[in-house]
């Protein structure tokens, strides 16, 4: 998204057919007034803090860029924990994450035109002589065709434009004779055979080497794809058509877009997530603007930004039309059904969607995009970042955060349109929790978990690619970048193409194949501005008080109960029955129930809603008799926080959700097994005992250590090597009898996790942690103390990053396939193993902290935490499987009827993961 396309808030006018080079002037302009005519909606901020912060965002970038060319390059990815580089089957598979990867230093092209934004010249110059020199194209690999374009191409060609861009400055790139153009070249000859398919659509995946179908290729069976993955090609392969004359790519990717138009579905003109790319049936038929279709729309907008093709707009317009209409319920963006598209298909959001904002910022729809980019931020607040996932009522639905850049990408272009000094407070908010929670002495580490604050070793080349180029250009003046940035458009991974690829090698015809809009009203095709007195209609504080409803959402909770109420009352007419609010012993529910599929449309319309709610209910209740995880923080020298390792909790003992967090030095028991009186009570006395697992039942080792004096206890597994990369987190459960008595907080450990604290013992002696329900923030203090700065501080630094090795634990296996959405876990199976409920992949459960706030017909919210939960009775070693208790099914008798509808609905859940 360019600055032009991101400044249409305006009133200047742009004609229907005018010359594309006009459009992008006007646009422009229309950029200079938005920003003029938007006042200012809160205390300005100094250019002096802008430039701080801007360096700020700088010397991140060098710690993070810098990191990967020591410890990674040439490897694709840098594993920031490790400090070591990740390379395509040197490592355990990740699944469809890893088809990212090509062996063809990923982050090094990803960060090509960052460098130039950044200022970083010198730098530029000679990355791009790495990548001449050392890229090889020609891999043996399966990748993913998506994910190579955006990334790779779109890379290739980014680096290009601001290459020739310098060789004209006349200082810099004197060399270059279009070089990476040609790879560029290259690379789109290799995908083109993944679109040889009757429907255009491309084969998901390609191998770089042998292509597709081929004994070698070891692809082409597949027969599904997502819009996004099939949508979001027009960028990368019109721009390489137009650099190179060569029209084949654009052809290509102009036929995949219209295909993907004519199989919309015409009542409601939405798109599903996942289509068959032989039949162009759908697979998937939910619809929203997240994962799996998020820049299939961006694409359409934008590739009439850059081309200038009037079709493009009308299609964005009319899937516009429909997003706002069925997917957008202020502040919330929720998937619905494209053929029901007033049921809601899914309740909870996933973090992709964070983009949209900004798209809407390019469309010049600016208050539902502050509605939306408010309430996320709310998220952010309290979680730190934006999970994977997140419920309708802000709790963690998938923990894992990548580092993802779309809520950065919607701040600075929210900025750009209103000039809202709020936004700059946004960006140093992002700025201040990457340093604080995800920075680590290898560069930036992926959260493992929001809620516990633990790492996994990754880190992402979109992370150099968006993250940074958004953050720097939020907080630029225009003189801090040496060229106009509002001569480009940003593709959907942040790479930069010229505007003035409009008007060259224009070879593909413009005829405009859209059809069937006579349907559609006049106004859903404004070619116009929006006129900023509309926008921001003579009031400074108009941003503001679209934002001000929205500052407690998240804490309140009760969003859609409160919206809905609100509009009832507006209406008239009483609220629908929610699942959350029904009683089987109030009449008026029962006789409500009863008209549900019967009186009237709408009634049938709630009937289904309060059937998929109740379904939601029922698993939410039965989620919450388990624990979640909690974290074991290593806050000693040299550490002071910054290794976070996920720990198992226990059914018994000190409940660190509700009591303060447990903090003190650690100390071997003797016996070591904890099974017996400790012969060491004195090394233990007022301290933290570890224990390893076996041989008896947890609570015994528990009372046994608390006897002994000790203020808590760490269980470390006896099976040598084991880890939560590989196995299901444990819960540890008691011993059948009465555990009131264990007053100590008791936490369980795998074997690899376990190592560190007991390497850090070896080395340091002396080692502190803290246990509770979450990280907490790290001591600056200390932290800066001890940050290296001669030598003599080196071999500090080098024990963090030994010690670092394995800081981070995974919850669950992360595969998603053929969804952008890169991770994500699943349901939990309660199952134990020796005293121990063991949790498998799992849909993140909530933080027992969180509270499930409802709304009741009255408005009023109430707290569900406080439901009674049923314990597990719990047996010895030998048994694998022990129950955790009944499942909750609520008012059975009254769904009876509705068996096979509830079923549907179960199927649809099973199609969304």
């Amino acid at each position: 998204m360019s600055e032009a396309g991101g400044g249409r808030g305006c009133g200047c006018r742009v004609p229907q057919r005018a010359p594309w080079s006009l459009v992008a002037t006007t646009a422009s302009l229309c950029l200079v007034l938005a920003t003029s005519v938007c006042t200012a909606r809160a205390a300005p901020m100094s250019r002096e803090e802008k430039q701080k912060l801007g360096n700020q965002v700088l010397e991140m970038f060098d710690h993070a860029y810098g990191n990967y060319m020591e410890h990674a390059y040439p490897a694709d990815e840098l594993m920031p924990l490790t400090c070591r580089g990740r390379v395509r089957g040197q490592e355990p598979s990740r699944g469809d994450v890893d088809d990212a990867l090509g062996k063809f230093s990923l982050t090094l092209i990803d960060s090509l035109d960052t460098l130039v934004v950044l200022n970083k010249t010198k730098e530029f110059e000679d990355a791009v002589r790495k990548v001449l020199r050392d890229v090889n194209l020609d891999n043996d690999v399966v990748v993913s065709v998506f994910e190579t374009n955006i990334r790779v191409l779109g890379g290739l060609l980014g680096g290009h434009s601001l290459a020739i861009m310098l060789k004209e400055k006349g200082e810099y790139m004197q060399w270059y004779n279009d070089e990476l153009l040609q790879m560029a070249k290259q690379l789109g000859y290799r995908l083109l055979p993944a679109f040889n398919t009757t429907s255009g659509l491309p084969y998901p995946r390609i191998n770089l080497k042998f292509g597709i179908r081929k004994p070698e290729a070891r692809t082409g069976t597949e027969t599904d794809t997502c819009t996004a993955c099939a949508g979001t090609l027009i960028l990368e392969f019109a721009a390489l058509s137009r650099f190179t004359g060569a029209t084949i790519f654009e052809e290509y990717a102009r036929k995949a877009l219209d295909f993907l138009w004519e199989k919309r579905q015409r009542s409601s003109n939405l798109v599903g997530v996942t289509i068959n790319i032989h039949t162009g049936d759908w697979v998937r038929k939910d619809s929203g603007v997240g994962a799996g279709i998020d820049s299939y729309y961006e694409y359409l907008l934008k590739a009439y930004v850059l081309l200038g093709d009037d079709s493009f707009l009308e299609r964005f317009n009319t899937h516009y039309d429909a997003i706002m209409r069925y997917i957008s319920q202020p502040p919330l963006l929720l998937d619905v059904h494209i053929h029901k598209p007033m049921l809601n298909a899914r309740t909870w959001m996933d973090s992709l969607l964070a983009f949209f904002p900004g798209l809407q910022v390019l469309k010049g729809d600016i208050r539902p995009a502050i509605e939306t980019h408010e309430m996320l931020y709310q998220v952010i607040k309290k979680h730190n970042f934006l999970p994977e996932a997140f419920t309708t009522d802000f709790r963690v639905h998938w923990a894992q955060h990548p580092l993802r850049p779309e809520f950065a990408e919607s701040t600075y272009f929210l900025y750009k349109a209103t000039g809202d000094p709020y936004y700059l407070e946004v960006g140093k908010t992002l700025i201040e929790n990457l340093n604080k929670y995800a920075r680590v002495p290898c560069g930036f580490a992926a959260m493992k978990d929001v809620r516990t604050g633990s790492h996994e070793d990754r880190m992402d080349s979109f992370f150099l690619a968006e993250m940074f180029k958004y953050l720097y250009l939020l907080f630029a003046d225009k003189e801090d970048i040496i060229f106009d940035i509002e001569d480009y458009i940003f593709t959907t991974e942040a790479h930069l193409l010229p505007l003035w690829l409009s008007t060259t090698n224009r070879s593909i015809s413009k005829k405009n194949t859209t059809s069937e809009y006579t349907e559609l009203d006049d106004s859903n095709f404004d070619w116009t501005c929006p006129n900023t007195q509309i926008l921001f209609p003579n009031d400074p504080l108009y941003a503001q008080s679209i934002r001000e409803p929205l500052k407690n959402v998240v804490d309140k909770s009760c969003p859609r109960g409160i919206i809905r109420v609100e509009e009832s009352f507006r209406s008239g007419a009483k609220p629908p029955l929610r699942a959350r609010d029904f009683m089987a012993t109030n009449p008026e529910h029962l006789e409500i129930l009863k008209k549900m599929g019967a009186a009237s449309a709408i009634d049938a319309e709630d009937g289904l809603r309060f059937m998929q709610e109740m379904i939601e209910l029922s698993s939410q209740q039965q989620k919450e008799q388990q624990l979640p995880p909690r974290a074991v923080q290593i806050i000693s020298h040299p550490f002071f926080g910054r290794v976070v390792l996920t720990a198992g909790p226990a059914q018994f003992g000190l409940d660190l959700s509700k009591h303060k967090e447990t903090r003190g030095f650690v100390a071997s028991s003797k016996p070591y097994n904890g099974c017996s009186e400790l012969t060491n009570p004195e090394a233990v006395m007022g301290k933290i005992a570890l224990i390893q697992r076996g041989q008896c039942m947890f609570a015994e080792k528990a009372r046994n250590i608390q006897n002994a004096g000790a203020i808590g206890g760490i269980v470390i597994d006896d099976n040598e090597g084991s880890s939560s990369d590989t196995a299901p987190l444990f819960q540890m459960a008691g011993d059948g009898k009465d555990t009131d008595d264990i007053k100590i907080p008791m936490l369980f450990l795998f074997s690899k996790e376990g190592s560190i604290i007991l390497d850090a013992i070896r080395e340091h002696e002396e080692v502190e942690v803290l246990l509770s329900d979450k990280a907490r923030d790290r001591d600056p203090e200390m932290e800066s103390e001890d940050q290296p700065s001669s030598e003599n501080d080196s071999q500090s630094q080098s024990a963090e990053q030994t010690l670092s090795l394995s800081q981070t634990v995974d919850l669950v296996d992360q595969e998603t396939p053929e969804n952008p959405l890169d991770s994500h876990s699943e349901p939990l199976s309660p199952a134990d193993t020796e005293e121990t409920a063991g949790l498998a992949p799992s849909e993140q459960i909530p933080s027992s902290t969180e509270s499930l706030e409802t709304t009741s017909l009255d408005g009023e919210c109430t707290d569900l935490d406080n439901q009674p939960k049923e314990q597990s009775e719990t047996e010895e070693d030998s048994n694998p499987n022990v129950s955790w208790g009944k499942k909750v099914q609520p008012i059975d008798s009254i769904l009876a009827d509705w068996n096979e509808d509830i079923e549907a609905f179960e199927m649809m859940e099973k199609d969304e993961l």
